[in-house]
């Protein structure tokens, strides 16, 4: 049965959702830091379409990325190797243009009519940015915002959300300077929600909801990896943002 959201910020156990359609488990509430860190602690997240009300999901099975099983093809490879010896047009940051990540993730995409990257989503997930837990990832070239994508980060966990690209291999790069850094700092999984082809190309597999739980529920006793605003290596290291080519206000 679907529950109804009260006041409080709280959810019923995720094992509960619906199994058509796939993980739907609640409706209701709101989109407060409180509510969404009790989500995501708990494998649940918000997805919706303009017009809808706010639905809570927890699939089965879940979309995760083993950041030790990313897969990069030859190309990217190159590309990465370039990017680390500083031959690259891309530069890679952190955490410097947040709100401008959320709107290209939230941008019109082939194939696709509308987001369910609302602006009320935007609000939350940048509320959440400046208190810390949300981090964007981007791809510059020169003073352009390129590629990217953001996510939470709690404890030993990161919950992937959307990605952009806008000129070829943007995300990708993005995406592989995130993996290692996250492996860097003893992030074993990364959640990527939804099944997708891309994603499968990268390294991503499907999950049991109850494993990606239990993975979930451990990562969370683990110390959060060392965030900062800063200019990220595909060796997955986090320079300050000092080092930046172009420090770009945040």
């Amino acid at each position: 049965m679907l529950v109804v959201l009260g006041p409080e910020p709280e959810f019923p156990p995720a094992e509960q959702a619906l199994a058509s359609p796939n993980g739907l488990l609640a409706v209701g509430g709101d989109l407060s830091l409180a509510r969404l860190r009790a989500a995501y602690r708990q494998g649940i997240f918000p997805w919706y379409s303009p017009g809808q009300p706010l639905l809570w999901w927890s699939p089965d099975p879940r979309m995760v990325l083993d950041p030790a099983h990313f897969h990069a093809n030859t190309a990217l490879r190159k590309r990465l190797r370039r990017l680390q010896a500083g031959r690259d047009a891309f530069e890679v940051r952190v955490d410097t243009a947040c709100a401008e990540v959320l709107a290209a993730c939230a941008g019109p995409r082939q194939g696709q009519p509308g987001t369910w990257i609302t602006a009320e989503m935007q609000a939350a997930y940048l509320a959440w940015h400046r208190s810390g837990e949300v981090h964007s990832i981007e791809t510059w070239q020169g003073d352009q915002l390129v590629g990217g994508l953001y996510g939470i980060s709690l404890g030993g966990a990161f919950f992937g959300e959307s990605m952009f690209t806008r000129v070829s291999d943007a995300s990708k790069v993005a995406l592989a300077c995130l993996v290692a850094f996250l492996r860097r700092h003893g992030v074993a999984l990364i959640d990527c929600q939804q099944e997708t082809p891309h994603l499968a190309s990268l390294g991503a597999r499907p999950m049991a909801r109850a494993d990606f739980l239990g993975h979930v529920a451990r990562a969370l006793e683990c110390p959060t990896p060392p965030w900062q605003q800063g200019r990220l290596l595909p060796s997955g290291e986090l320079l300050p943002a000092a080092m930046m080519t172009h420090h770009e206000p945040a």
